[in-house]
């Protein structure tokens, strides 16, 4: 009896053991699975490309774009631009530089590709008619096809990127890094709105901004007219943002009470008698001294915007065309008068300059604007008037306006049946990057 109760508990022991090293051996497995599935997602996230980020910068917040339309596994252009070149791991001990909020570039978060956003979006742009309807019979119609066949007449060095792309938003925070420009001016719409060409994104402000963050950059908005914008919607755009992305420590602010500072494009669209009741003091919608106030820049097209502005109650103006001679704002010999009047008023005056102009794969019809950027003495032209106005800001149009030809992104020789794009010759790619860094330094020393 004694033997038989002696067998059963050492088969009891050894049937304990066997299922102890059983539970093991799953655990094991749960967990390598887990870790698995955690390194991937860290793949997928816009931390993980290693490009020397200082450690000591904060993370503000995570964010992780996913493709909307995953489209097989080809070798993506921006995994070989990174694989070739690597742009110099910045931020760290031995090749630090320091921005300069001084300088703002436009940059344009609206394109897109297959592999992230289920289409191509803006590369493939519409060749916009003339107005006259007479003229538009003369002129090429219809609609480019990427990825060879771009609405550019320069091509980016990135190939047709999508702007949600973790690996192109970290090479652009590098490439403003790099250039020493201090903020992005980043075109925007409201919730659900977006060009013609594009979709929405400020989905996309929250990504800006940390990674814009984490090269010591700052982000300011660049409002861009949207149907029946006007002082209201304005003033709930406002609320909007401040609600949204006012405590981010990336979001640009301006001035001795620190407030935002915002671009509106195409301002002079809404009258002036309105644009008072949000900006003057007293008026009916105004956001002076609430907790949306910020620093608002009107767009000077026409002479007659300097008086409209002013009496307006803007808080300054800036320029934004790339052409010289296109706008009456944009045309370097009415820039020390406009600064004159900025400051007699207590305004910000903020120049903007360009590299050149060209949209013509575009706007065929448009070619008595295009500028040649004339191996970069255009652009430095351009940087010496600004910076003879003694300004508190210049503008840059722009970091990636390609249709418009007035990007300072890199930019590749090409040639397809038929055409051949520009490019910045001899100079190579990331020529305009650092011919910004250059008169950036000169803007800091007055040596110009």
């Amino acid at each position: 009896m004694a033997m038989g109760r002696r067998k059963i508990l050492r088969r009891l022991i050894i049937l304990v053991f066997v299922l102890s090293l059983s539970g093991c051996f799953i655990a094991i497995i749960h967990l390598t699975r887990i870790e698995r599935k955690i390194d991937e997602k860290r793949e997928a996230h816009v931390d993980k490309v290693d490009l020397g980020v200082d450690p000591r910068i904060p993370k503000v917040a995570t964010h992780i774009i996913q493709p909307r339309k995953p489209v097989g596994n080809k070798t993506n252009i921006i995994d070989r631009h990174f694989e070739k070149e690597n742009p110099v791991r910045v931020l760290n001990k031995t090749s630090a530089y320091t921005t300069n909020d001084k300088v703002h570039a436009f940059y344009y978060p609206w394109y897109g590709n297959p592999e992230y956003d289920g289409e191509f979006l803006h590369w493939d742009h519409k060749y916009l008619p003339h107005w006259d309807k007479k003229q538009a019979k003369k002129w090429k119609s219809g609609q480019h096809v990427p990825v060879d066949d771009i609405g550019a007449n320069f091509y980016p060095e990135l190939g047709c990127y999508s702007s949600r792309d973790p690996k192109v938003i970290n090479a652009h925070m590098q490439y403003m890094y790099k250039a020493r420009v201090g903020v992005l001016v980043v075109s925007w719409y409201p919730p659900g709105k977006a060009d013609n060409e594009g979709h929405p994104s400020d989905d996309l402000m929250p990504i800006l901004l940390d990674a814009a963050h984490r090269y010591q950059l700052k982000v300011a908005i660049h409002s861009e007219p949207y149907k029946d914008r006007d002082e209201t919607t304005v003033k709930a755009d406002l609320k909007y943002i401040m609600s949204r992305y006012g405590n981010h420590p990336a979001l640009y602010r301006y001035g001795p009470k620190s407030l935002p500072l915002i671009y509106l494009y195409d301002s002079y669209l809404t009258p002036a008698r309105k644009w008072k009741s949000l900006l003057k003091p007293g008026g009916q919608l105004s956001i002076r001294g609430t907790d949306h106030d910020a620093v608002l820049i009107a767009l000077l097209v026409e002479e007659k915007h300097m008086s409209e502005i002013s009496n307006s109650g803007f808080d300054g103006l800036y320029t934004y065309f790339a052409a010289t001679g296109f706008t009456y704002g944009s045309t370097y010999r009415h820039w020390s008068r406009l600064a004159k009047y900025a400051t007699e008023k207590g305004m910000l005056f903020i120049p903007s300059i360009g590299p050149g102009y060209i949209d013509v794969n575009i706007r065929p019809w448009n070619g008595e604007n295009t500028r040649s950027r004339s191996d970069g003495s255009y652009y430095e032209t351009a940087f010496k008037n600004a910076l003879q106005t003694n300004p508190d800001i210049i503008s840059i149009t722009s970091f990636n306006e390609w249709h418009e030809g007035s990007q300072i992104e890199p930019a590749i020789p090409k040639s397809i049946p038929k055409f051949t794009y520009l490019d910045y010759g001899k100079n190579g790619p990331n020529y305009y990057l650092d011919l910004t860094r250059k008169w950036v330094e000169k803007f800091e020393s007055n040596t110009y």
